[in-house]
């Protein structure tokens, strides 16, 4: 596979390797639908290079698997409308909760308004990673 010094990590993802996950959307880094994990953080992978991947850990919604606890709290709470977002919104409540277990409600937010939906209030999404993090501190 040859990957163009100009592709962004979005476009190889989902052109080249068939991972979708990650939505095209604003493809400026504002909306958060192309969210990734990168060595665990979450980037926008509209705005990083390819060539900058290598050597990285690169997760995608794909690689989380389906099981996790923000994922089956996101359906628990219908924390979606249309799901053009979820996945990025999941890329980003995952390490919140990974890496602040104990986030209130503030610290919950704040990592939220990096993402936008425009289907639902952020009430449910925000539900959500309370219902999923009340889950992850029962099951440790």
């Amino acid at each position: 596979m040859t990957i163009r010094s100009a592709d962004t990590l979005l476009r190889v993802l989902r052109e080249c390797l068939g991972l979708t996950g990650a939505k095209a959307g604003c493809e400026n880094g504002d909306c958060g639908a192309c969210t990734v994990l990168v060595d665990g953080t979450p980037i926008k992978s509209c705005f990083m290079l390819a060539v900058e991947a290598p050597g990285r850990k690169v997760t995608t919604i794909e690689g989380l698997g389906g099981e996790t606890a923000v994922q089956q709290a996101f359906i628990e709470m219908f924390a979606f409308q249309c799901g053009f977002c979820t996945p990025g919104f999941i890329m980003v409540c995952h390490p919140l909760l990974q890496s602040k277990p104990d986030a209130d409600d503030e610290e919950i937010r704040g990592w939220l308004q990096s993402n936008l939906c425009r289907c639902t209030s952020y009430e449910e999404i925000r539900e959500a990673v309370q219902v999923a993090k009340a889950k992850s501190r029962m099951k440790g």
